[in-house]
């Protein structure tokens, strides 16, 4: 399930990206390329006002980059592409922006609030490991001399 993100609205949620960092758009799509990594899913991510207008050179397979023109807004770039998809119900709008919402919304389409998605950008948690059960640690001796044999012992 892709997901077609409202850029600078999820920026204004995330604690480790600010509006003001000059790079914040590459921040963010650097944020998504490794959330698509860990996930498999598919990010197009739209920002307000860049030049040049378009699919953006920060873009990778993973994550398309798109900049609104001078005479748009990623809320409007949004919504024109809301209205163009054939397979909504494939998709997931990332917005806290109503009319963006609302859009989606007509459209059938799943809508997580910026918040929300913020939330599922954090790296899931390391495993605890049970202090009551221990690591399996034991190497045998055999195979301890093996890898002595191959890398030398630092003895040398």
């Amino acid at each position: 399930m892709p997901y077609l993100i409202d850029g600078h609205n999820l920026i204004g949620q995330l604690p480790d990206i600010s509006l003001e960092d000059p790079n914040d758009e590459a921040l963010l799509a650097q944020k998504l390329a490794g959330f698509a990594a860990r996930t498999g899913k598919r990010c197009v991510v739209v920002f307000d006002y860049g030049l040049p207008a378009g699919k953006s050179r920060m873009s990778t397979r993973a994550v398309q980059v798109v900049f609104a023109s001078q005479r748009s807004s990623a809320d409007r770039v949004m919504i024109e592409r809301i209205g163009k998809l054939q397979d909504t119900k494939d998709w997931t709008v990332v917005t806290s922006d109503d009319e963006v919402r609302d859009a989606a919304r007509r459209r059938r389409m799943p809508v997580l609030t910026s918040t929300e998605f913020a939330e599922l950008l954090k790296a899931p948690p390391k495993p605890v490991i049970d202090a009551g059960e221990a690591a399996d640690v034991y190497v045998p001796p055999d195979e301890v001399d093996e890898w002595l044999n191959l890398f030398g012992d630092g003895k040398s």
